[in-house]
C-alpha cells in the first residue's frame, strides 16, 4: 500500500476537520489584521489560542480517521512502515 495515496475517512471526520481548519484560517486573517492595527496584545493572544485549539481539533479528528482506516490496514500490509509513520506523526522519529 502506498503510504501517500488518496484515501477516504468518514464524512463526519472530514467535515469536522475541514470546518475547524476553515475557522482557524478565518481567525488567522483576523489576527493578521489585529497585529497590523496594533490591537491590545491580550486580545490577539486570545485569538491565537483559539487558532491553536481549532487546529488541535482538526488534527485529532484527522488522526482518529487515519488510525481507524489507514493504519489498521497498513498494520496488516506493512507493520514496520505503519510504525514509522506513526512515529513521524508524533514527531518521535529521528
Amino acid at each position: 500500500m502506498n503510504m501517500k495515496m488518496k484515501h477516504k475517512h468518514s464524512n463526519i471526520q472530514k467535515t469536522r476537520s475541514l470546518k475547524a481548519i476553515k475557522q482557524a484560517q478565518g481567525t488567522l486573517a483576523k489576527v493578521v489584521q489585529m497585529v497590523g492595527e496594533e490591537k491590545y496584545c491580550p486580545e490577539i493572544i486570545q485569538q491565537v489560542d483559539s487558532i491553536i485549539g481549532l487546529l488541535k481539533t482538526a488534527k485529532r479528528d484527522l488522526l482518529a480517521g487515519h488510525l481507524d482506516t489507514c493504519v489498521a490496514h497498513q498494520l496488516i500490509e506493512d507493520k514496520k512502515k505503519a510504525i514509522e509513520e506513526l512515529l513521524k506523526i508524533y514527531n518521535l522519529s529521528n
